[in-house]
C-alpha cells in the first residue's frame, strides 16, 4: 500500500488514485493510517506567503461561454477593487499565491493560471490582467465536484509555496453528477488543514447551497456564499475574496448582506 502511495507524484495521479475505481476506499484506508505522501516541496524550498488561494472554476456544460466569460471578468475586477488591494497590501511583504483551476467532469481540470505571488496595488491589477486574457481551456463536461477537490487539493500541495493559511474557493452553478461525493476529499482537505470555501450560483439550482453546505465547504473558518446569477458572481466574488484575505475571527468578520451569506460551516 506505502509503495503504491508512493508512486503518486503528480496533479493529475492524485485526482485519478483518489477518484479511481476503489480510489475512495484506498485514500480512506491511506487517511486513516497516515499514509498519504508528502505531495509538496520541502519547507525550506517553498516560498513563504501568508495565503495560498486556489480559485476552482466551474467550466462544465452547465455554463455557457458567456457565464464563462463573466467569472473571468468577475474575478479580475475583483482584484482590481481598492478594498481587495488594501486587504493583500495589509498582508504585508510575503502576500498571498493565487492559482486558477478550471473544472468539469472526471479527468477534466486544468490550471488555468499557474500559481502567482501577489503583494501590492501592481501585481493585483497585473493579476487581473491576466485573468482576463484565460481562455477556456475546459470546454463543458459533467459536473464532478470531488474530482475537482482533489485536483485542487494537488495543485496546493505542488505550488512550491508555504502559507500561513490555504484556502480552495470553489465556485459553480449545480451539484456533482458524476463521480464520488466529494466528502472524502474534502474530509482530506480539511486533515491537511486546507478550508474548503463555496460560491453557489443559484440560476441552475435554487437549492445549490444547501448541497455545498452540507458536502463542499469545510475546515477552519469556512463559508459559503451565493451568487443569484452570473451577472451578480461578480459582487459575490469580491466579497468572497474580501472575507478570505483579510479573514479574521468569524465573531469580527466583516458583515456581509443576507443576499449572499448562506451558511458557515457544512
Amino acid at each position: 500500500m506505502v509503495k503504491i502511495l508512493h508512486k503518486i507524484e503528480s496533479f493529475e495521479a492524485l485526482g485519478e488514485w483518489l477518484i479511481g475505481p476503489s480510489g475512495l476506499r484506498r485514500a480512506a484506508f491511506a487517511l486513516a493510517l497516515g499514509l498519504l505522501p508528502p505531495l509538496s516541496a520541502t519547507a525550506a524550498e517553498r516560498q513563504s506567503v501568508s495565503l495560498e488561494l486556489l480559485l476552482a472554476v466551474d467550466s462544465s456544460s452547465s455554463v455557457s461561454d458567456t457565464e464563462f466569460a463573466l467569472q473571468m471578468e468577475g474575478i479580475a475586477r475583483s482584484f482590481e477593487d481598492p478594498q481587495v488591494i488594501a486587504a493583500i497590501e495589509a498582508l504585508g511583504p510575503q502576500g498571498l499565491a493565487v492559482g486558477l483551476m478550471q473544472w468539469s467532469s472526471l479527468g477534466a481540470q486544468s490550471l488555468a493560471l499557474d500559481w502567482t505571488q501577489v503583494g501590492s496595488v501592481a501585481e493585483a491589477r497585473a493579476l487581473a490582467g491576466r485573468i482576463r486574457r484565460i481562455g477556456r481551456l475546459v470546454g463543458g463536461g459533467s459536473t464532478s465536484m470531488s474530482a475537482a477537490l482533489s485536483a485542487a487539493i494537488a495543485a496546493i500541495e505542488h505550488n512550491g509555496f508555504a502559507g500561513t493559511r490555504r484556502v480552495i474557493d470553489v465556485s459553480g452553478d449545480g451539484t456533482a453528477n458524476e463521480g464520488e461525493s466529494p466528502a472524502l476529499p474534502r474530509a482530506i482537505a480539511i486533515a491537511s488543514g486546507i478550508t474548503i470555501n463555496g460560491l453557489a450560483i443559484l440560476n441552475e439550482e435554487p437549492d445549490l447551497a444547501h448541497y455545498y453546505r452540507l458536502w463542499v465547504v469545510g475546515g477552519p473558518e469556512s463559508f459559503l456564499l451565493t451568487a443569484v446569477d452570473y451577472r451578480d458572481f461578480a459582487e459575490a466574488m469580491r466579497r468572497k475574496l474580501l472575507r478570505e484575505i483579510q479573514a479574521p475571527p468569524i465573531a469580527r468578520a466583516p458583515r456581509v448582506p443576507e443576499r449572499y451569506l448562506t451558511g458557515l460551516r457544512p
